[in-house]
């Protein structure tokens, strides 16, 4: 049976649970995992031995109903019978180069590779096609791999090679691991569960989410801030493959489909900044960059709500205006003479200036009052918009600043009136101190 897309989110923030319950200040990579998984995505960890990566990863795929498990420490020396398993010597008799992939990760649902970047050139041409197209060339035979998910880590980032660059770049999903640093987190470590997890949800399940992304639109506003982001980047001197930037909108995608959306949102965007360094000190600085960028698509998907480009386009339009208004009041209330035609039109021009400011601060300020309200029970509402969400508080904050920019156009608008009419507006009130 099919399970629905609340069932589903039910499950995960089930499975997150369990697994916080065993893995320690791992919050964000375990959400950045189960993002990898549902979206068929590689994830790759930077970080030394003995952080329970391989650990993660063998119970991450309990979760899943478990499926075949494959992990494997690669060195210089490991010779590809080791990860694609042994020559078949009965197929070789009929000179057939075929080999026995049964119990190998050609045949694995799940799979964990340590220290991939020691991968050496005789293993790398099949990993590459593994990772990317799901495919394994046995001999004269193309072999669909039933990989779901591969999670991969090493201790250091790979060198100036080719081949290397090649593999780096399918893995999308990239997350620096560190020891623990609390001292909570190591009290909590000696007495953290350590039985077989059950399994809440299937692969079944995951192909079904992939299945819904693939009919899920990536709407122009959100083609826009990808290219704004590539663009920011850009500037910066941080680059990306087309193929990177490609799959980071089926990750979006995928995020979608989880929460039963039918079109990407900003809110499908959030672990973007995980897609984009190749180095794990740049995570900050691109941090800050996808925020800006993510702020001003807030803004925009939030247009509805609050329009604020609409009221500050009619405060552009009449503080462009307000000098000569101004003027043209001055010299009406001292009686001075002005052409005929020209008084026509400025008086004209006043009482439009007048109206339109009165409606728009009256309005701008239901809307700010009834935002006000709203971002009361704020960290709910994003909670439900990405399940996997860790600090929604974070993200009610960005609420709060697009209702202080609302409030510092509302304060232009009252102080254009005032100027102009040398009045305040009639019957005008807002609370600024909420």
């Amino acid at each position: 049976m099919t399970m629905t897309t609340n069932d589903i989110t039910a499950k995960l923030q089930q499975a997150i649970g369990l697994l916080e319950q065993r893995f320690f200040e791992r919050e964000e990579l375990i959400r950045l995992l189960l993002l990898g998984v549902l979206s068929s995505e590689n994830v790759l960890m930077v970080g030394p031995p003995g952080t329970a990566k391989s650990q993660l990863a063998r119970t991450l795929a309990e979760l899943f109903g478990g499926g075949k498990f494959f992990d494997y420490l690669l060195t210089r020396f490991t010779t590809p019978d080791e990860i694609f398993g042994p020559v078949s010597l009965q197929r070789l008799k009929q000179d057939e180069y075929v080999r026995r992939t049964d119990g190998y990760l050609p045949a694995a649902d799940f799979a964990f590779l340590d220290e991939i970047f020691k991968a050496n050139s005789a293993i790398l041409n099949s990993l590459l096609s593994i990772l990317n197209e799901r495919m394994f060339f046995n001999g004269g035979d193309k072999q669909l791999v039933p990989l779901v998910f591969l999670m991969a880590a090493s201790n250091e980032l790979p060198e100036e090679n080719e081949q290397l660059a090649a593999l780096y770049d399918r893995f999308l999903l990239r997350y620096e691991v560190e020891y623990l640093k609390t001292i909570a987190s190591y009290e909590r470590m000696f007495d953290a569960p350590s039985g077989p997890l059950p399994a809440l949800l299937s692969v079944r399940d995951i192909l079904d989410i992939r299945e819904r992304a693939e009919r899920v639109e990536l709407p122009e506003p959100m083609v826009y801030m990808l290219f704004q982001l590539k663009t920011a980047l850009e500037e910066n001197e941080y680059v990306l493959s087309d193929r990177r930037w490609k799959k980071i909108g089926t990750v979006w995608r995928t995020s979608a489909a989880l929460h039963g959306r039918s079109a990407v949102s900003v809110w499908d965007t959030v672990f973007t900044p995980h897609m984009l360094w190749d180095f794990p000190e740049d995570l900050g600085p691109l941090r800050e960059l996808f925020d800006g960028v993510f702020q001003e698509a807030l803004k925009r998907e939030m247009e509805r709500e609050l329009p604020l480009e609409e009221y500050d386009r009619i405060a552009r339009k009449w503080l462009e205006r307000e000098d000569e208004l101004h003027s043209f009041q001055f010299k009406r209330e001292l009686g001075a003479s002005m052409p005929k035609e020209a008084a026509e039109r400025l008086r004209r021009q006043l009482d439009e200036c007048r109206a339109e400011l009165e409606d728009a601060a009256r309005a701008l300020a239901k809307k700010l009052t009834a935002w006000q309200q709203r971002e009361q029970q704020l960290a709910d509402w994003v909670r439900a918009q990405n399940v996997l969400l860790l600090h929604p508080d974070a993200y009610a904050v960005k609420f709060s600043r697009l209702r202080i920019l609302g409030e510092r156009t509302l304060q232009t608008l009252q102080g254009l009136y005032r100027t102009i009419n040398d009045k305040d507006i009639p019957g005008f009130a807002y609370d600024y101190t909420l």
